[in-house]
């Protein structure tokens, strides 16, 4: 058996481009699909994914653990940084789908099958809708709590906010006044019987991280995602040590290397690998071995295509330490249109139960992907009131 050919269908979601990532092999009817979404890099992507091709064309696709060392250790430069990772991230997926294909079972079936009966997802305010998610006012709390209500009637039992605004490297209390009033609005709009996350999208100095963190901890947050950059892991620390609420970190961080000094220095209770971007299935499933050796929760980052959904719910399933998914449905109008899955989400909770099909048990609609071809991503660029360049 061998690979013929690797094709990249790019599908334009407003926001992002999904690079849905195609591995056909010289078995009539075998192939697998993947995804390599990364917002505006598409077109690095697609070219690095057409480089890595010259190494795996003529290869045994089943051979994936082989194939994922040739794609991060050949051609000299190593697969962790973000372009190339999330292009052998995409690859690496469509193979794990090859090989659920070839032997007849769901993909999570390979990994020893589920350690769990369901998957609980959560969604962003808005349910995926730019506008509501990324440009609602941050002194606005009174849309925070309509939105959180939303969110509980879409049958969510968890939801994920931007309530920590723009902020400089170092600012008086209003930004936390801000913040303040946007999680009491929310929780006050759900109780206490529905989690709520809070995503700093890294905007935060460490300082200013610190200080949102302390002010939200009454809140009871299931997570407080990225108070600060993820080069910063040893301020990321200072912070879980600073309040209970858990510290996510991990969407940016490519490979077990760069997860490795998250672990040494009990930095997070929850990480958030991409498995478009992490290094795909093979990397995910290493980063969730050593997660599992410190007691430290997976809720892995998923704002992308349905290729990732999918994988990373047959990810969630063979998974012990995997506690949620994220999940956007209200992004685009048409997404269902695009793919099939193996997998049903109930409405009441938004529980998933396990994909019944080969592979990751979807199939994309080639002719629906053309009906929304490349465009440049809308811009999303943060500047500070004196004009300097800010944290988006």
């Amino acid at each position: 058996m061998k690979i013929t050919a690797i094709e990249t269908y790019v599908c334009h979601a407003r926001m992002r481009n999904w690079i849905f990532v195609k591995v056909l092999t010289d078995q009539p009817g075998l192939w697998g699909w993947g995804e390599a979404t990364l917002e505006w890099h598409t077109r690095s992507v697609v070219g690095a994914i057409e480089d890595l091709s010259q190494l795996l064309i003529g290869e045994d696709p089943r051979r994936i653990e082989h194939l994922w060392q040739m794609m991060y250790r050949q051609h000299f430069w190593h697969g962790n940084g973000i372009v190339r990772g999330t292009a052998i991230s995409g690859i690496d997926i469509a193979l794990w789908d090859i090989a659920g294909k070839i032997h007849g079972v769901p993909t999570h079936e390979l990994w020893g099958g589920r350690v769990r009966d369901y998957i609980r997802l959560y969604c962003h305010l808005g349910g995926g809708k730019m506008e509501d998610f990324y440009q609602t006012r941050p002194d606005d709390a009174s849309r925070f709590g309509e939105l959180a209500k939303q969110a509980v009637e879409d049958g969510f039992t968890a939801f994920k906010s931007m309530a920590v605004p723009e902020t400089m490297p170092l600012e008086g209390l209003k930004p936390i006044h801000y913040a303040e009033a946007c999680v009491s609005a929310m929780r006050e709009a759900v109780g206490n019987d529905i989690d709520i996350m809070v995503d700093c999208h890294a905007r935060p100095s460490p300082r200013m991280g610190m200080q949102f963190a302390k002010a939200l901890e009454p809140y009871g947050l299931y997570f407080f995602e990225e108070p600060c950059w993820p080069e910063s892991i040893e301020d990321i620390a200072l912070i879980q040590r600073a309040v209970s609420t858990p510290i996510a970190s991990g969407e940016r961080l490519v490979t077990i290397h760069a997860f490795r000094e998250l672990f040494e220095k009990r930095a997070v209770s929850v990480i958030q690998p991409d498995i478009t971007h992490c290094g795909g299935l093979s990397e995910v499933r290493r980063i969730a071995a050593m997660a599992e050796a410190y007691r430290i929760a997976i809720a892995p980052h998923n704002p992308q295509g349905p290729v990732s959904t999918a994988a990373s719910i047959e990810f969630g399933f063979a998974t012990p330490g995997y506690i949620i998914c994220e999940s956007v449905h209200n992004d685009v109008p048409w997404r269902s249109d695009v793919v099939s899955e193996g997998f049903t989400v109930e409405k009441a909770g938004r529980i998933v139960r396990p994909n019944t099909r080969p592979g990751l048990g979807i199939e994309i609609n080639e002719e629906e992907v053309k009906k929304h071809p490349f465009q440049q991503e809308v811009l999303q660029r943060t500047f500070y009131k004196d004009g300097s360049v800010g944290d988006w």
